[in-house]
């Protein structure tokens, strides 16, 4: 099947209030095209008003939206050139799958032997040809969100948009989708802008995450620079399954030296900590969870808790005192009061703190 090549997309100074504070505050952001771009954050953070604004369904206040060079912030959704999947899937249930997923040719007039050929290839690579005579009711959510991407994809546009459309699947059901519609976007080309807040879809499906709080864009990296180097501490505690323990520098004690009157806080993964009795942070175990491969072990060091992903043979007891060894290049460093990571100091922090 093919479709033109996918667009990029740029945002630049985007915001839009319904009331204070604004639901999107100056956003700047650039998808490349042919990018799988994922709008990632909690609820309410503004990724869903974002995509709508791209896709011409909301205007914004402020700021311009352009589409393969073209601005396209005052056109609406029929001139932008794109399709859009919804969470709900909108299917229309008196309709069969074949005419759920053509209504948008013909409701533009393509010639009918066009249509048939635009959906056979369709069909063929969501393999639905058997369902195409079947009712919406007759499917199961997995393939009546197949039958939602068809009805994107027949139209061949450059730029695909999805709002949250696995949420309404079980976990099996959005594992399987995952792949299919990551490896459909590879296959075809287009650009996807996909609106989710679930940190999983977000890294395994994306070559970009933009990680939003509160209106703002704290950070559009790949998943792994995101992992590796958040820059905020929101990111930090966001990416991440436990996410990235943030450590108050006085939880080192007298490590910490005249450190202390700083408000840093120690960014470590549980991941890569481990129980040494040399290791440069005292702790008390708080609890230890059993989770089979890997035991979590909750401690606390001066009012601070954090956590230790040890080996699943890891017996610690609750109240007992343990040292947490770690590398100083797995060492973050963030500003407790700005939020942001703190690079140039870190060298500094880590060797007073593990020396």
């Amino acid at each position: 099947m093919s479709t033109p090549d996918g667009k990029s997309i740029s945002l630049s100074g985007i915001t839009k209030s319904w009331g204070d504070p604004p639901a999107v505050d100056h956003v700047d952001l650039e998808i490349a095209a042919g990018q799988f771009t994922a709008l990632l954050g909690p609820s309410g953070c503004g990724k869903s008003t974002t995509l709508r604004i791209i896709a011409g369904l909301e205007f914004p206040d402020s700021g311009t939206v352009t589409i393969g060079g073209e601005d396209v912030t005052a056109l609406p959704p029929a001139k932008r050139n794109i399709a859009m999947v919804f969470q709900s899937y909108a299917l229309f249930p008196h309709l069969s799958v074949a005419e759920n997923i053509t209504f948008g040719l013909r409701t533009r007039r393509v010639p009918v032997g066009e249509r048939g050929e635009r959906l056979k290839r369709a069909a063929d690579l969501l393999e639905l040809t058997p369902y195409l005579d079947r009712k919406p009711s007759q499917l199961s959510g997995g393939q009546q969100q197949r039958v939602a991407l068809g009805r994107a994809i027949i139209a061949e546009r450059p730029v695909c948009l999805m709002d949250e459309p696995l949420s309404n699947l079980d976990a099996r059901l959005r594992h399987e989708m995952r792949s299919e519609i990551r490896a459909l976007q590879q296959k075809l080309g287009f650009t996807m802008v996909y609106v989710t807040h679930d940190q999983v879809e977000a890294i395994t499906m994306a070559d970009q995450v933009a990680l939003m709080n509160k209106g703002h864009v704290e950070q559009a990296a790949s998943p792994r620079e995101i992992y590796d180097r958040p820059a905020t501490v929101f990111a930090a505690r966001f990416i991440g399954t436990p996410p990235m323990n943030l450590i108050p520098i006085q939880a080192f004690g007298e490590k910490a030296g005249t450190l202390a009157s700083q408000n840093y806080l120690i960014g470590i993964r549980p991941e890569v900590m481990h129980l040494d009795a040399d290791g440069p942070l005292k702790a008390t175990v708080v609890e230890a969870e059993f989770l089979g491969s890997e035991t979590l072990v909750t401690c606390e060091a001066v009012n601070s808790r954090f956590v230790v992903s040890a080996s699943g043979g890891t017996e610690v007891g609750r109240g007992e005192s343990v040292g947490i060894g770690f590398k100083q290049s797995d060492m973050h460093l963030f500003d407790g009061d700005k939020g942001a990571r703190c690079d140039g100091e870190l060298s500094a922090v880590a060797a007073a703190l593990c020396g």
